[in-house]
């Protein structure tokens, strides 16, 4: 047997999904390091991970995985850390420079364009840096805490969640846990991991740690602590429930039909039980 090594991702988001993890007992159970999203499935790609945080476009690429119920980052609504900013109206974008740092939000990106708005458009993948991306594209994705520093006086801003909603009436559900497979052959067997990760997420969500969360957070991010609070409370939804599953299924339907990801296999869960056996 062998701690497993969870890869996890530093933006304020994930903050009440690692409490257990920083602040109990959990992290003493695995390995955990930290990276951005997209390095955060490529870690379970090349298997220097077994579990992560990962991009839901990442589980169209990346072979036997399971997901960890219950869990997301989602949005039924606007989110705030997923943005198209842009200095011309929607329509009006012919160039996009896409956040490397983002795999879900690059696809979604496509298909809003391809499905809806007339088709493609031309898309350069650079460093999120809003200056200069802005310096030669009529617009630039942002993804997690640099989205939420955006001026939004300054510019056309547009909240990629809330425009999925707009479109379709469905949750986007941007990321959850998953688990590679050949990773629980060396795992305790008397691991559960859905109680593990969901008992983190829960306790990070009770009202004083969240207060927690929003005093150490709100200077990184420079937001108010009420600011801090309401985007984890408001903005994010942390539950993989049917109607976040109905979307995420929908999302991967789209993003087939534009070219923006190859095909999703079905979705497989983690059952404790089934493991151990």
């Amino acid at each position: 047997m062998r701690r497993l090594r969870i890869s996890a991702i530093s933006y304020l988001n994930t903050a009440p999904l690692m409490w257990d993890f920083e602040h109990g007992n959990a992290g003493s159970k695995f390995e955990i390091s930290y990276t951005i999203p997209s390095l955060c499935a490529a870690a379970l790609s090349d298997d220097s991970a077994d579990i992560g945080i990962i991009p839901a476009a990442a589980y169209a690429t990346i072979p036997d995985l399971l997901i960890l119920p219950g869990m997301a980052i989602a949005a039924r609504r606007a989110v705030r850390s997923i943005l198209l900013v842009s200095k011309v109206p929607l329509e009006k974008i012919r160039t996009i420079a896409l956040d490397t740092s983002s795999l879900t939000s690059v696809a979604l990106t496509k298909v809003i364009f391809a499905r809806w708005f007339g088709g493609a458009r031309g898309y350069t993948p650079m460093a999120p840096e809003l200056e200069i991306m802005l310096r030669d594209h009529d617009a630039g994705l942002l993804i997690g805490d640099p989205a939420l520093k955006v001026s939004r006086t300054q510019y056309f801003t547009y909240d990629l969640a809330e425009e999925w909603n707009r479109l379709t009436g469905k949750p986007f559900v941007f990321a959850f846990w998953a688990v590679r497979k050949a990773a629980l052959v060396e795992a305790d067997p008397d691991l559960d991991l859905t109680r593990i990760f969901q008992d983190s997420r829960n306790h990070g969500l009770q009202p004083d740690n969240l207060n927690q969360i929003a005093a150490e957070w709100g200077p990184k991010v420079k937001l108010s602590a009420a600011e801090v609070k309401a985007y984890l409370t408001e903005n994010i939804y942390y539950n993989l429930d049917n109607a976040s599953l109905q979307g995420l299924q929908l999302f991967y339907r789209y993003a087939q039909d534009s070219g923006a990801l190859p095909p999703a296999p079905p979705l497989q869960f983690y059952e404790a039980h089934a493991v151990a056996k």
